[in-house]
Protein backbone atom coordinates (compact mmCIF):
# COMPACT_ATOMS: atom_id res chain seq x y z
CA UNK A 1 0.00 0.00 0.00
CA UNK A 2 1.33 3.32 -0.85
CA UNK A 3 0.42 6.76 0.32
CA UNK A 4 1.43 9.60 -0.60
CA UNK A 5 2.05 12.67 2.11
CA UNK A 6 1.46 16.27 1.25
CA UNK A 7 1.62 19.71 3.66
CA UNK A 8 0.35 22.66 2.37
CA UNK A 9 -1.23 24.98 5.20
CA UNK A 10 -1.04 28.63 6.36
CA UNK A 11 -3.53 30.73 8.53
CA UNK A 12 -3.73 33.60 6.33
CA UNK A 13 -4.96 36.92 7.31
CA UNK A 14 -6.34 38.86 3.73
CA UNK A 15 -6.32 41.88 5.40
CA UNK A 16 -2.58 42.58 6.28
CA UNK A 17 -1.11 45.05 3.60
CA UNK A 18 1.38 42.90 2.15
CA UNK A 19 0.96 39.36 0.48
CA UNK A 20 2.88 35.82 1.48
CA UNK A 21 5.40 35.52 -1.23
CA UNK A 22 7.44 32.23 -2.58
CA UNK A 23 10.52 33.58 -0.81
CA UNK A 24 8.64 33.24 2.80
CA UNK A 25 8.10 29.40 2.14
CA UNK A 26 11.83 28.77 1.71
CA UNK A 27 14.27 28.81 4.67
CA UNK A 28 16.97 25.71 5.64
CA UNK A 29 14.25 22.58 5.91
CA UNK A 30 11.29 24.37 3.98
CA UNK A 31 10.18 22.84 1.31
CA UNK A 32 10.51 19.42 2.57
CA UNK A 33 10.60 16.08 1.12
CA UNK A 34 11.07 12.49 2.23
CA UNK A 35 11.89 11.14 5.61
CA UNK A 36 12.71 14.92 6.27
CA UNK A 37 8.85 16.18 5.78
CA UNK A 38 7.77 12.98 7.81
CA UNK A 39 9.47 13.91 10.22
CA UNK A 40 8.18 17.61 10.48
CA UNK A 41 5.88 17.78 13.85
CA UNK A 42 6.29 15.22 15.58
CA UNK A 43 3.81 15.94 17.51
CA UNK A 44 1.37 17.33 15.52
CA UNK A 45 -1.01 16.31 12.76
CA UNK A 46 2.06 14.93 10.74
CA UNK A 47 3.45 13.39 13.72
CA UNK A 48 -0.03 11.33 14.82
CA UNK A 49 0.21 10.23 11.22
CA UNK A 50 3.54 8.57 10.81
CA UNK A 51 3.11 7.26 13.67
CA UNK A 52 -0.30 5.23 13.34
CA UNK A 53 0.68 4.56 9.47
CA UNK A 54 3.82 2.81 9.91
CA UNK A 55 1.74 0.68 12.55
CA UNK A 56 -0.01 -1.06 9.83
CA UNK A 57 2.01 -3.86 7.77
CA UNK A 58 3.32 -3.54 4.09
CA UNK A 59 2.65 0.51 4.07
CA UNK A 60 4.67 2.86 2.22
CA UNK A 61 4.63 6.80 2.76
CA UNK A 62 5.86 9.04 0.27
CA UNK A 63 7.04 12.26 1.12
CA UNK A 64 6.04 14.63 -1.27
CA UNK A 65 8.17 17.87 -1.50
CA UNK A 66 6.43 20.10 0.54
CA UNK A 67 6.71 23.89 1.44
CA UNK A 68 6.41 24.56 5.72
CA UNK A 69 4.56 26.87 7.56
CA UNK A 70 6.14 30.16 5.66
CA UNK A 71 8.45 32.14 7.99
CA UNK A 72 6.22 34.59 8.51
CA UNK A 73 3.68 32.71 10.42
CA UNK A 74 0.62 33.61 10.69
CA UNK A 75 1.48 37.24 10.53
CA UNK A 76 1.15 37.41 6.87
CA UNK A 77 -1.65 38.10 3.96
CA UNK A 78 -2.87 36.75 0.98
CA UNK A 79 -0.43 33.92 -0.36
CA UNK A 80 0.07 35.03 -4.14
CA UNK A 81 -1.27 33.13 -7.05
CA UNK A 82 2.27 32.14 -8.09
CA UNK A 83 3.57 31.11 -4.63
CA UNK A 84 0.66 28.60 -4.58
CA UNK A 85 0.87 27.49 -8.24
CA UNK A 86 5.00 27.12 -7.67
CA UNK A 87 4.38 24.81 -4.52
CA UNK A 88 1.17 22.60 -5.77
CA UNK A 89 2.71 22.31 -9.09
CA UNK A 90 5.48 20.73 -8.00
CA UNK A 91 3.98 18.67 -5.92
CA UNK A 92 1.81 17.44 -8.48
CA UNK A 93 4.63 17.06 -10.84
CA UNK A 94 6.28 14.39 -7.81
CA UNK A 95 2.72 12.54 -7.63
CA UNK A 96 3.05 11.71 -11.37
CA UNK A 97 6.58 10.76 -11.05
CA UNK A 98 6.19 8.68 -8.33
CA UNK A 99 3.29 6.77 -8.54
CA UNK A 100 0.85 5.14 -8.66
CA UNK A 101 -0.11 5.59 -5.45
CA UNK A 102 -3.14 3.90 -3.68
CA UNK A 103 -3.87 6.85 -1.05
CA UNK A 104 -3.01 10.33 -0.02
CA UNK A 105 -3.03 12.57 3.34
CA UNK A 106 -2.67 15.93 2.79
CA UNK A 107 -1.78 17.83 6.16
CA UNK A 108 -3.82 21.10 5.71
CA UNK A 109 -5.29 23.30 7.88
CA UNK A 110 -8.51 25.12 6.01
CA UNK A 111 -7.92 29.13 6.22
CA UNK A 112 -5.19 29.79 3.12
CA UNK A 113 -6.48 32.63 1.28
CA UNK A 114 -4.94 32.76 -1.99
CA UNK A 115 -5.52 35.62 -4.74
CA UNK A 116 -7.30 33.93 -7.50
CA UNK A 117 -8.32 30.75 -6.02
CA UNK A 118 -11.71 31.27 -3.83
CA UNK A 119 -10.91 27.45 -2.23
CA UNK A 120 -7.07 26.38 -2.38
CA UNK A 121 -7.68 23.54 -0.28
CA UNK A 122 -10.41 21.98 -2.44
CA UNK A 123 -8.23 22.43 -5.36
CA UNK A 124 -5.56 20.98 -3.84
CA UNK A 125 -7.81 17.73 -3.10
CA UNK A 126 -8.97 18.01 -6.99
CA UNK A 127 -5.90 18.36 -8.38
CA UNK A 128 -4.43 15.50 -6.11
CA UNK A 129 -7.45 14.27 -7.18
CA UNK A 130 -6.84 14.26 -10.93
CA UNK A 131 -3.43 12.46 -10.41
CA UNK A 132 -4.41 9.43 -8.55
CA UNK A 133 -7.72 8.57 -9.84
CA UNK A 134 -11.11 7.80 -8.89
CA UNK A 135 -10.09 4.29 -6.93
CA UNK A 136 -7.33 6.13 -4.52
CA UNK A 137 -8.45 7.39 -1.02
CA UNK A 138 -7.20 10.80 0.08
CA UNK A 139 -7.69 11.90 3.79
CA UNK A 140 -6.70 14.96 5.52
CA UNK A 141 -6.17 17.13 8.82
CA UNK A 142 -7.94 20.39 9.23
CA UNK A 143 -7.45 23.25 11.69
CA UNK A 144 -10.82 24.09 13.58
CA UNK A 145 -10.35 27.65 11.98
CA UNK A 146 -11.01 26.12 8.85
CA UNK A 147 -13.05 28.12 6.31
CA UNK A 148 -14.50 25.06 4.48
CA UNK A 149 -17.85 24.08 2.44
CA UNK A 150 -19.07 20.97 0.72
CA UNK A 151 -16.42 21.37 -2.24
CA UNK A 152 -13.23 20.01 -0.15
CA UNK A 153 -15.10 16.56 0.48
CA UNK A 154 -16.09 16.77 -3.72
CA UNK A 155 -12.45 15.59 -4.06
CA UNK A 156 -11.43 13.68 -1.23
CA UNK A 157 -12.87 11.43 0.82
CA UNK A 158 -11.74 11.78 4.68
CA UNK A 159 -11.19 14.67 6.73
CA UNK A 160 -10.38 15.13 10.32
CA UNK A 161 -10.50 18.37 12.13
CA UNK A 162 -8.68 19.53 15.55
CA UNK A 163 -11.69 19.81 18.33
CA UNK A 164 -10.15 21.63 20.80
CA UNK A 165 -8.60 25.55 20.88
CA UNK A 166 -6.02 25.59 22.38
CA UNK A 167 -5.53 22.64 19.51
CA UNK A 168 -4.45 19.42 22.00
CA UNK A 169 -5.46 16.97 19.34
CA UNK A 170 -3.63 17.57 16.55
CA UNK A 171 -1.38 14.18 17.09
CA UNK A 172 -5.12 12.69 17.78
CA UNK A 173 -6.76 13.66 14.76
CA UNK A 174 -3.33 12.83 12.15
CA UNK A 175 -3.22 9.69 13.87
CA UNK A 176 -7.21 8.93 13.20
CA UNK A 177 -6.71 10.19 9.45
CA UNK A 178 -3.80 7.24 9.02
CA UNK A 179 -6.30 4.58 10.93
CA UNK A 180 -8.93 6.11 8.61
CA UNK A 181 -6.83 5.97 5.15
CA UNK A 182 -5.89 2.90 5.65
CA UNK A 183 -9.26 1.34 6.53
CA UNK A 184 -10.68 3.24 3.28
CA UNK A 185 -8.08 1.90 1.06
CA UNK A 186 -8.53 -2.16 2.09
CA UNK A 187 -12.53 -1.12 1.44
CA UNK A 188 -13.77 -1.57 5.00
CA UNK A 189 -14.85 1.89 5.39
CA UNK A 190 -16.90 3.09 3.25
CA UNK A 191 -17.07 6.92 3.65
CA UNK A 192 -20.25 8.57 3.37
CA UNK A 193 -20.18 12.67 4.73
CA UNK A 194 -22.66 15.38 4.72
CA UNK A 195 -21.59 19.16 5.11
CA UNK A 196 -23.24 21.70 6.78
CA UNK A 197 -22.61 25.06 7.04
CA UNK A 198 -24.44 27.48 9.74
CA UNK A 199 -24.43 31.77 9.21
CA UNK A 200 -22.19 32.39 12.64
CA UNK A 201 -19.33 34.38 12.26
CA UNK A 202 -17.46 34.53 15.07
CA UNK A 203 -13.76 36.32 16.28
CA UNK A 204 -11.77 33.45 16.85
CA UNK A 205 -10.97 35.15 20.61
CA UNK A 206 -14.21 34.28 21.77
CA UNK A 207 -14.04 30.63 20.27
CA UNK A 208 -12.08 28.96 23.33
CA UNK A 209 -13.24 25.47 24.31
CA UNK A 210 -12.08 25.77 27.98
CA UNK A 211 -14.95 26.91 29.15
CA UNK A 212 -18.93 26.97 27.74
CA UNK A 213 -21.01 27.17 25.74
CA UNK A 214 -17.43 26.41 23.12
CA UNK A 215 -16.68 23.54 25.67
CA UNK A 216 -20.19 22.15 24.97
CA UNK A 217 -20.44 22.16 21.37
CA UNK A 218 -16.99 20.18 21.69
CA UNK A 219 -18.47 17.82 24.03
CA UNK A 220 -21.41 17.16 21.76
CA UNK A 221 -19.46 16.11 18.72
CA UNK A 222 -17.76 13.59 21.36
CA UNK A 223 -20.91 12.17 22.69
CA UNK A 224 -21.76 11.54 19.02
CA UNK A 225 -18.47 10.28 18.41
CA UNK A 226 -18.91 7.65 21.49
CA UNK A 227 -21.95 6.39 21.00
CA UNK A 228 -22.11 5.82 17.03
CA UNK A 229 -19.07 3.61 15.92
CA UNK A 230 -17.39 5.04 12.64
CA UNK A 231 -18.74 8.66 13.64
CA UNK A 232 -16.74 11.14 13.10
CA UNK A 233 -17.55 15.66 13.91
CA UNK A 234 -15.56 17.90 12.97
CA UNK A 235 -16.76 21.53 14.03
CA UNK A 236 -15.22 23.86 11.89
CA UNK A 237 -15.23 27.52 14.00
CA UNK A 238 -14.49 29.35 11.28
CA UNK A 239 -11.51 32.19 10.37
CA UNK A 240 -13.09 35.50 9.68
CA UNK A 241 -10.01 36.95 8.70
CA UNK A 242 -9.74 35.31 5.78
CA UNK A 243 -12.15 37.33 3.27
CA UNK A 244 -13.42 34.40 1.70
CA UNK A 245 -16.39 32.76 0.39
CA UNK A 246 -16.69 30.11 2.55
CA UNK A 247 -15.80 31.39 5.65
CA UNK A 248 -18.04 30.80 8.93
CA UNK A 249 -18.84 28.20 10.72
CA UNK A 250 -19.55 24.71 9.21
CA UNK A 251 -20.05 20.94 10.56
CA UNK A 252 -18.72 18.00 8.84
CA UNK A 253 -19.98 13.99 9.72
CA UNK A 254 -18.46 11.48 8.13
CA UNK A 255 -19.77 7.88 8.23
CA UNK A 256 -18.99 4.21 7.52
CA UNK A 257 -21.51 3.99 4.08
CA UNK A 258 -24.83 5.74 6.38
CA UNK A 259 -25.58 8.86 4.96
CA UNK A 260 -29.09 9.07 6.86
CA UNK A 261 -27.06 8.94 10.27
CA UNK A 262 -24.55 11.39 9.14
CA UNK A 263 -27.03 14.08 7.90
CA UNK A 264 -29.03 13.19 11.47
CA UNK A 265 -26.48 13.97 13.33
CA UNK A 266 -24.96 17.29 10.94
CA UNK A 267 -28.53 18.28 11.80
CA UNK A 268 -28.31 18.01 15.52
CA UNK A 269 -24.87 19.99 15.44
CA UNK A 270 -26.68 22.63 13.43
CA UNK A 271 -29.37 23.16 15.53
CA UNK A 272 -27.52 22.87 18.67
CA UNK A 273 -25.60 25.85 17.77
CA UNK A 274 -28.05 27.88 16.31
CA UNK A 275 -30.20 27.33 19.74
CA UNK A 276 -26.46 28.54 21.10
CA UNK A 277 -25.62 31.45 18.77
CA UNK A 278 -26.17 34.36 21.34
CA UNK A 279 -24.03 32.46 24.01
CA UNK A 280 -20.89 31.54 21.32
CA UNK A 281 -20.91 35.06 20.80
CA UNK A 282 -20.58 36.40 24.01
CA UNK A 283 -17.88 33.88 25.55
CA UNK A 284 -15.36 36.37 26.42
CA UNK A 285 -14.81 39.93 27.91
CA UNK A 286 -12.58 42.08 25.86
CA UNK A 287 -11.45 45.08 27.25
CA UNK A 288 -10.40 48.31 25.60
CA UNK A 289 -6.26 49.00 26.26
CA UNK A 290 -7.08 51.25 28.81
CA UNK A 291 -9.20 49.58 31.16
CA UNK A 292 -7.62 46.46 30.56
CA UNK A 293 -3.86 47.99 32.09
CA UNK A 294 -5.55 49.46 34.21
CA UNK A 295 -6.98 46.11 35.50
CA UNK A 296 -3.77 44.89 35.28
CA UNK A 297 -1.97 47.34 37.92
CA UNK A 298 -4.74 46.95 40.01
CA UNK A 299 -4.31 43.15 39.66
CA UNK A 300 -0.56 43.33 40.95
CA UNK A 301 -1.69 45.47 44.24
CA UNK A 302 -4.02 43.56 45.29
CA UNK A 303 -1.27 40.62 44.79
CA UNK A 304 -3.65 38.59 41.88
CA UNK A 305 -0.63 38.46 39.83
CA UNK A 306 1.59 37.33 37.91
CA UNK A 307 -1.13 38.79 35.76
CA UNK A 308 -1.64 38.16 31.52
CA UNK A 309 -2.57 40.75 29.40
CA UNK A 310 -3.16 39.23 25.37
CA UNK A 311 -3.45 41.59 22.70
CA UNK A 312 -5.87 39.36 20.61
CA UNK A 313 -5.93 42.00 18.14
CA UNK A 314 -2.43 42.46 16.88
CA UNK A 315 -2.25 40.11 13.77
CA UNK A 316 1.18 41.72 12.16
CA UNK A 317 3.04 41.55 15.39
CA UNK A 318 3.96 45.20 14.77
CA UNK A 319 1.39 47.08 17.02
CA UNK A 320 2.72 49.02 20.06
CA UNK A 321 -1.21 50.08 21.15
CA UNK A 322 -0.59 48.06 24.72
CA UNK A 323 2.83 48.61 25.19
CA UNK A 324 2.45 52.99 24.42
CA UNK A 325 -0.16 52.31 27.82
CA UNK A 326 1.92 49.75 29.50
CA UNK A 327 4.66 53.18 29.58
CA UNK A 328 1.32 56.08 29.84
CA UNK A 329 0.04 53.95 33.44
CA UNK A 330 3.36 53.63 34.42
CA UNK A 331 3.27 49.33 34.97
CA UNK A 332 6.79 48.25 36.38
CA UNK A 333 7.73 44.83 36.51
CA UNK A 334 6.18 44.19 33.01
CA UNK A 335 7.59 41.56 30.22
CA UNK A 336 6.12 42.97 26.77
CA UNK A 337 7.02 39.61 24.65
CA UNK A 338 6.82 40.18 21.37
CA UNK A 339 6.74 43.57 19.15
CA UNK A 340 7.92 42.52 16.02
CA UNK A 341 10.73 44.59 14.62
CA UNK A 342 12.95 43.62 12.11
CA UNK A 343 13.99 47.00 11.30
CA UNK A 344 15.54 47.52 14.72
CA UNK A 345 16.67 43.94 15.08
CA UNK A 346 18.72 44.87 12.24
CA UNK A 347 20.12 47.98 13.67
CA UNK A 348 21.36 46.35 16.95
CA UNK A 349 22.88 43.05 14.47
CA UNK A 350 26.24 43.61 16.79
CA UNK A 351 24.33 44.60 20.60
CA UNK A 352 25.83 43.00 23.29
CA UNK A 353 24.20 42.12 26.62
CA UNK A 354 24.45 45.77 29.13
CA UNK A 355 24.79 47.70 25.41
CA UNK A 356 22.86 51.15 26.11
CA UNK A 357 20.20 51.29 23.33
CA UNK A 358 17.83 53.96 22.06
CA UNK A 359 16.05 52.85 19.48
CA UNK A 360 12.02 53.15 17.54
CA UNK A 361 10.31 49.87 17.65
CA UNK A 362 7.18 48.59 16.34
CA UNK A 363 4.57 50.62 14.09
CA UNK A 364 4.31 51.99 10.94
CA UNK A 365 3.58 48.89 8.81
CA UNK A 366 -0.48 49.86 8.86
CA UNK A 367 -2.58 51.50 10.84
CA UNK A 368 -3.78 48.62 13.32
CA UNK A 369 0.22 48.87 13.94
CA UNK A 370 0.11 52.64 15.26
CA UNK A 371 3.19 54.25 15.96
CA UNK A 372 6.75 53.60 16.78
CA UNK A 373 7.81 53.66 20.49
CA UNK A 374 11.06 55.37 21.51
CA UNK A 375 12.50 52.64 23.73
CA UNK A 376 15.94 54.02 26.20
CA UNK A 377 17.47 51.24 28.02
CA UNK A 378 19.73 48.67 27.64
CA UNK A 379 20.28 45.40 26.07
CA UNK A 380 19.33 42.53 27.85
CA UNK A 381 20.26 39.24 25.83
CA UNK A 382 20.02 38.61 22.43
CA UNK A 383 18.68 34.69 21.39
CA UNK A 384 19.37 32.89 18.46
CA UNK A 385 15.69 32.82 16.62
CA UNK A 386 16.75 29.25 14.84
CA UNK A 387 15.19 27.44 17.79
CA UNK A 388 12.20 29.56 18.18
CA UNK A 389 9.04 29.65 15.60
CA UNK A 390 11.07 32.34 13.27
CA UNK A 391 13.37 29.81 12.52
CA UNK A 392 14.56 30.67 9.25
CA UNK A 393 14.75 34.13 9.13
CA UNK A 394 18.62 34.72 10.14
CA UNK A 395 17.70 36.93 12.86
CA UNK A 396 18.02 37.32 16.32
CA UNK A 397 15.31 38.27 19.13
CA UNK A 398 16.63 41.04 21.24
CA UNK A 399 15.17 41.58 24.82
CA UNK A 400 15.95 45.54 25.98
CA UNK A 401 15.04 46.46 29.69
CA UNK A 402 13.51 49.91 30.14
CA UNK A 403 11.97 51.64 32.98
CA UNK A 404 11.15 50.13 36.50
CA UNK A 405 11.83 46.66 36.00
CA UNK A 406 10.09 46.83 32.36
CA UNK A 407 11.41 44.19 29.57
CA UNK A 408 10.49 44.48 25.78
CA UNK A 409 11.20 41.38 23.62
CA UNK A 410 11.76 42.19 19.92
CA UNK A 411 11.20 39.33 16.97
CA UNK A 412 11.77 39.53 13.45
CA UNK A 413 7.77 38.60 13.01
CA UNK A 414 4.76 37.69 14.97
CA UNK A 415 5.08 35.61 17.25
CA UNK A 416 2.04 33.73 19.80
CA UNK A 417 3.81 32.95 22.68
CA UNK A 418 1.75 29.90 23.72
CA UNK A 419 4.08 28.68 27.01
CA UNK A 420 5.95 30.78 29.46
CA UNK A 421 9.08 28.05 29.12
CA UNK A 422 9.53 29.84 25.32
CA UNK A 423 10.57 33.20 27.49
CA UNK A 424 12.21 31.62 30.17
CA UNK A 425 14.40 29.35 27.54
CA UNK A 426 15.39 32.76 26.07
CA UNK A 427 17.23 33.23 29.74
CA UNK A 428 14.35 35.45 31.13
CA UNK A 429 13.15 34.62 34.75
CA UNK A 430 9.26 34.42 36.09
CA UNK A 431 10.46 35.59 39.42
CA UNK A 432 11.18 39.19 37.43
CA UNK A 433 7.86 40.38 36.51
CA UNK A 434 4.00 40.78 37.41
CA UNK A 435 2.46 41.24 34.44
CA UNK A 436 3.44 39.45 30.97
CA UNK A 437 1.95 41.24 28.02
CA UNK A 438 1.50 39.32 25.03
CA UNK A 439 0.09 38.47 21.49
CA UNK A 440 -2.34 36.01 21.46
CA UNK A 441 -5.96 35.19 21.13
CA UNK A 442 -6.52 31.37 22.56
CA UNK A 443 -3.54 29.48 22.77
CA UNK A 444 -1.67 31.13 25.14
CA UNK A 445 -3.84 29.10 27.32
CA UNK A 446 -2.29 26.70 26.57
CA UNK A 447 0.38 27.47 28.89
CA UNK A 448 -0.75 30.31 31.28
CA UNK A 449 -4.27 29.76 31.82
CA UNK A 450 -4.73 25.75 31.64
CA UNK A 451 -1.41 25.44 33.63
CA UNK A 452 -2.73 27.25 36.17
CA UNK A 453 0.39 29.40 36.20
CA UNK A 454 -1.82 33.31 35.56
CA UNK A 455 -4.51 33.88 38.32
CA UNK A 456 -5.54 37.25 36.46
CA UNK A 457 -6.29 36.95 32.51
CA UNK A 458 -7.35 40.01 30.58
CA UNK A 459 -7.63 40.08 26.73
CA UNK A 460 -7.69 43.37 25.32
CA UNK A 461 -7.53 45.26 21.83
CA UNK A 462 -7.26 49.23 20.62
CA UNK A 463 -10.18 51.43 20.65
CA UNK A 464 -10.38 51.76 17.20
CA UNK A 465 -11.26 47.99 15.22
CA UNK A 466 -8.32 47.65 13.31
CA UNK A 467 -7.93 44.24 11.51
CA UNK A 468 -7.88 41.83 14.24
CA UNK A 469 -11.24 43.16 16.27
CA UNK A 470 -14.01 41.72 17.58
CA UNK A 471 -16.22 44.26 15.58
CA UNK A 472 -15.91 42.64 12.51
CA UNK A 473 -18.53 44.69 10.77
CA UNK A 474 -15.60 47.27 10.77
CA UNK A 475 -13.59 45.03 8.37
CA UNK A 476 -13.48 45.89 4.76
CA UNK A 477 -14.87 42.46 3.02
CA UNK A 478 -14.98 42.10 -0.74
CA UNK A 479 -15.56 38.83 -0.95
CA UNK A 480 -17.43 38.30 2.07
CA UNK A 481 -21.26 40.30 3.25
CA UNK A 482 -21.58 39.76 6.92
CA UNK A 483 -24.83 40.97 6.71
CA UNK A 484 -25.88 37.42 5.90
CA UNK A 485 -24.33 36.12 8.85
CA UNK A 486 -25.12 36.17 13.07
CA UNK A 487 -24.42 38.94 14.72
CA UNK A 488 -23.71 41.12 12.24
CA UNK A 489 -27.60 40.74 10.24
CA UNK A 490 -30.48 39.14 10.87
CA UNK A 491 -30.23 35.93 8.53
CA UNK A 492 -33.28 33.55 8.42
CA UNK A 493 -32.98 30.59 10.28
CA UNK A 494 -31.33 27.75 8.54
CA UNK A 495 -33.67 25.41 9.78
CA UNK A 496 -37.10 27.07 9.56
Amino acid sequence: MRIAVLQFAHETVTFLPFDTAEEDFRYPGSPAAGEALLATDPKGYMGGFVQVAREFDRVELVGIESPLWPKTGTGSGWITNEAFERFLGQQIADLMAQGPFDGAYLALHGAMGVRGVPRPEAEIARRVREVLGPKARIAATFDPHGNEDAEFLRHADLAFSVKYFPHYDMHLQGARAARMLVRAIRGDYVPAHVTLKLPILSPTVLQWTGAPPWSDLVQRALTWEAREPDVFVNVYFGFPWSDVPDAGMTFQVITNGKPELARRIADDMGRWAWRRRADLLASAKVHRIAEGVAMAKQAVAEGRGPVVLADHSDRSGYATWLLREIIAQGLSRTLVATIAAPEAIAALATAKPGDAVEVEIGGRVDPSAGDPVRIVGEVLLVADATSRRAAGTGQSWIAIRFGDGNVVVLSPFLVQIMEPEELWSLGLRAADYDVIAIKSRVHFRRGFDDSGFAPTILLVEPDEPFLGTVRLEALPYEHLDVRKFYPYGDPPDPFA
